[in-house]
């Protein structure tokens, strides 16, 4: 192609800065509601065209929401208490309940943080890239690194996010449910930042997308749509990556780690899914279809965007042009299964929620994503909210090991997490005690 060639022309650097602007493009024309891309393109010039996250800065993200207070204290929102003591229940210390003195050494192929599985092989030979045995694991320890990064960097703004939201939800029920997130996602960045500095060794700086994401949710004034976003959106994303990991890895600690944030994250995600089926209900026809079509395009953005341009410079900058790297990492086989695990999820919560008319839907089916319509939500999943020392031991009244459900088990289909660690569905009806 024309443009291929031209790009072919510049110095590296000069390349690199075109095909961030073409990337820029391409995500503004995947956009066709005019007024979600017109709230969109601030935070795409900071993230993608500016790259506010790497720039070594602190990066001042401008909060423009109202903190809502209810001085009856008044329970409002039963369901939203209930997920409250399941969470004060299932609280966990990294500290004692890890092993952190447990070595990880990413030559041992009995332990490898990720399977040789996410080496592109095949895609890299047929653009006459051969890696050796230690190269692939070198490959490997680096795109670990990569991705237990934006982890981290996700978890990061899902911190300031669940700040955000318990100040301005309107039911008092659901602020002391929020305060256990914001616990949750301080838990979880000590502990992703604790594993890449002392167990893998590097660190990478927040990926451009992800930062577009997280600056979108953080400086939007709507408190719904910092729901929508983080609740629904990212964290379904998250718990989709964090599935996809767990049934991967062969690193006991890593493994561990992720047993206990995954409880943790179906909770935030179960959170969303009450606060919006509620609040939505109350809104217009056109709020309504706004929330929709800006549910749906971030919805292909996350499928599309996260393609480790990071990686790809360090190792692949001057032997393959981006859109080649795009579409070997596209094609890898678990990269398919973590945007099919994330989507299972995900499509079922914007049913449930009042997000999935006729209309949309018709947009999710030319995308191919419908075939996960009718799904369990994350209510009816049961959101993995037992005390998490029943899931450490793997097995509890005889029922069956984590290792042993697949990879539903942790998105929370029939028979899975649910059956493993309730054994029943719901929770308590219980109310707070006189």
């Amino acid at each position: 192609m024309l443009r291929d060639r031209a790009l072919d022309l510049l110095p590296h650097a000069a390349r690199t800065q075109v095909e961030d602007v073409l990337d820029a493009i391409d995500i503004a024309a995947q956009v066709h509601n005019p007024r979600v891309l017109l709230g969109m393109m601030p935070s795409v010039g900071r993230g993608l065209l500016l790259k506010k996250g790497k720039q070594g800065d602190a990066v001042l993200m401008r909060a423009a929401h109202r903190a809502h207070f209810d001085f009856q204290y008044q329970g409002d929102y039963p369901e939203m208490y209930d997920l409250y003591r399941r969470a004060v229940a299932g609280q966990w210390d990294a500290e004692t309940q890890l092993d952190w003195s447990i070595d990880v050494d990413p030559h041992d192929p009995e332990r490898f943080v990720l399977p040789l599985d996410f080496v592109p092989v095949q895609g890299l030979a047929a653009h006459g890239i051969h890696l050796d045995r230690r190269e692939q694991e070198r490959f490997l320890q680096d795109f670990a690194a990569f991705i237990l990064s934006q982890f981290l960097h996700g978890e990061h703004g899902a911190l300031y996010a669940s700040c955000q939201v318990t100040e301005s939800v309107q039911w008092f029920d659901g602020k002391l449910y929020g305060s256990t997130q914001v616990m949750d996602e301080a838990r979880h960045v000590e502990v992703f930042l604790r594993y890449l500095e002392t167990k893998v060794g590097k660190l990478y700086q927040v990926n451009d997308n992800l930062f577009t994401i997280i600056d979108a949710l953080m400086t939007d004034a709507r408190w719904d749509m910092k729901f929508l976003g983080m609740q629904i959106m990212v964290e379904g994303l998250a718990l989709g990556a964090f599935s996809t990991i767990y049934h991967s890895t062969r690193e006991p600690l890593l493994k561990d780690l992720l047993k206990y944030v995954i409880q943790d994250e179906a909770r935030h995600v179960h959170y969303g899914v009450l606060a919006l089926k509620r609040h939505l209900a109350t809104l217009s026809e056109a709020e309504i279809r706004e929330r929709e079509d800006w549910a749906f395009e971030v919805a292909l953005l996350m499928r599309n965007r996260f393609l480790a341009h990071e990686v790809y410079e360090e190792w692949f900058g001057h032997r393959l042009r981006r859109r080649q790297w795009d579409a070997v990492i596209t094609d890898l086989p678990l990269m398919r299964e973590f945007r099919r695990v994330m989507f299972k999820r995900l499509i079922p919560n914007l049913e449930h929620i009042g997000l999935f008319s006729p209309r949309i839907r018709r947009h999710y089916d030319k995308a191919g994503l419908t075939e996960f319509a009718g799904g369990l939500h994350a209510g009816q999943a049961g959101g993995l909210v037992v005390p998490v020392e029943r899931c450490a031991q793997g097995v509890e009244h005889g029922q069956r090991g984590l290792d042993d459900l697949g990879a539903d088990a942790v998105t929370g289909d029939e028979g899975g997490w649910d059956s493993l660690i309730h054994g029943e569905r719901g929770g308590s009806k219980k109310r707070r005690k006189a």
